[in-house]
């Protein structure tokens, strides 16, 4: 059946509009810890978030055999056999992040702040001391003379195969919803699992809290069919990454081009600049602020909240964090810098963009129609639709001034946000000229 046939799976209303913030624990306070995290959540308030997704809590493998460790885990040098991604037990937390009692009160205070809380589940792969190997050793993949298959990452693969397994997993994302009222699941490495078992999980859900979010770190484009509310977009991240590094900005057209070809119609997907693997990958280079630069990180954060999808914020991006991550250790945001001049103003700015993704509509429900420029390598143009509301979503990723020439219909324009360009009028027919600074960018209505 051809894409366009195709209609993606319905989802709240409410996770259109939704802003999504990542928490990895070990980074986001100096303790890693649920209770402290908590401490945090009316800052995520005041910038206007509305889902916060939270790296994996399960209780991690303590195995010290580094035959099941990844590759980048005995690089790190800090002989940590706990991976978060590395699962011992799923319907535990592990201490070092607190209680179950915690987890309560996190999510109750989220909810009082009406925030959403989603958890990430690791179901492609399980640590070798994982709890039901020894009840259960169907539960994963094994050869023919019994020994443990493993991927990518050295950990134990998952057996789907097994029917048993599956209702296990299914009992398990119950149970954090029904014990804990967790809101949805990021799901890790969804899709090199099976999509059937993520569609029977969504029927699971359907019966007693239809509204439970599944997020995919995936591309699959038959994820949001039936079983999926949201994809992971790292096509666009290559692309956005590219042109900050001095390459086209016609990728990123073309990286929307060629998803909503292969997704279905309304397919949704999370917009990000960074996240627990990024920053991990880039510790050594002091994270993406250091590595584009203050402003162009800034046009960035413009393109993510302007185009279709939700745009999603990692761990202390609000204030420029560039501290070096590591996942198998604490190195945590230094929260003091959050009173430096560029802290306050990116701060600011995500929440102008958070706003502008809650109270217009042509940024969540409108479509999107790219517009041709005469500067398409270095300038991103195209406008949102919605019930008669036209919104001009210029942005120049280019480290010089450029005078831009924009096809459109509009007569005149009314800016909604702008941190540097001007409007000079008309040009022949009903093109507008506009005078862009370096790493500038506009939200303007037009008007007719």
């Amino acid at each position: 059946m051809s894409s366009a046939k195709r209609i993606a799976h319905r989802s709240p209303e409410w996770l259109k509009s939704s802003v999504i913030y990542q928490i990895f624990l070990r980074a986001f306070t100096p303790e890693g810890t649920l209770k402290s995290a908590q401490k945090k959540l009316e800052w995520l308030e005041n910038l206007g978030i509305d889902i916060v997704y939270l790296c994996p809590i399960c209780l991690q493998d303590d195995d010290m055999r580094q035959e099941y460790w990844s590759k980048r885990q005995i690089a790190s040098g800090l002989n940590n056999p706990k991976n978060p991604y590395r699962i011992k037990d799923y319907f535990k937390i592990d201490p070092e992040y607190g209680t179950e009692q915690d987890l309560r009160d996190f999510v109750e205070e989220a909810h009082k702040r009406k925030i959403k809380i989603l958890l990430d589940m690791v179901y492609l792969h399980c640590g070798p001391s994982a709890i039901f190997l020894k009840d259960n050793p169907d539960f994963v993949k094994r050869d023919e003379n019994g020994r443990l298959i493993t991927g990518e990452w050295n950990f134990p693969h998952l057996n789907f195969e097994s029917r048993e397994l599956r209702r296990y997993l299914i009992r398990n994302m119950e149970f954090w919803v029904k014990e804990f009222s967790i809101d949805g699941f990021r799901c890790d490495a969804a899709e090199h699992t099976p999509l059937d078992f993520w569609e029977e999980a969504r029927k699971s859900f359907e019966k007693y809290k239809p509204d439970t979010i599944l997020f995919s770190e995936g591309g699959r484009p038959e994820d949001q069919d039936y079983a999926f509310d949201l994809n992971y977009s790292y096509l666009y991240y290559n692309a956005g990454n590219a042109i900050l590094n001095k390459e086209s900005a016609i990728k990123i057209r073309e990286a929307w081009e060629y998803v909503n070809q292969k997704f279905a119609s309304g397919a949704r997907f999370a917009r990000f600049l960074d996240n627990h693997d990024i920053a991990h990958d880039k510790s050594e280079t002091g994270r993406i602020e250091a590595e584009w630069g203050f402003k162009s990180v800034n046009a960035a954060f413009a393109m993510i909240f302007a185009m279709d999808g939700v745009p999603y914020i990692y761990n202390g991006q609000e204030i420029t964090d560039r501290t070096k991550h590591n996942i198998y250790a604490k190195m945590p945001i230094d929260w003091t810098k959050a009173e430096t001049r560029e802290a306050k103003e990116r701060f600011k700015l995500c929440q102008e963009l958070i706003k502008l993704r809650h109270t217009e509509k042509a940024l969540t429900k409108g479509s999107l129609q790219w517009i041709e420029n005469n500067k398409p390598d270095k300038i991103i143009s195209f406008i949102r639709h919605h019930q008669g509301k036209e919104i001009l979503i210029l942005i120049n990723f280019d480290n010089k001034q450029n005078q831009v020439v924009v096809d459109s219909q509009g007569n005149a324009i009314h800016f909604i946000l702008n941190s540097g360009i001007t409007n000079e009028g008309f040009s022949c027919g009903n093109s507008l000229i506009f005078n862009l600074e370096p790493f500038s960018y506009c939200f303007a209505e037009l008007t007719r």
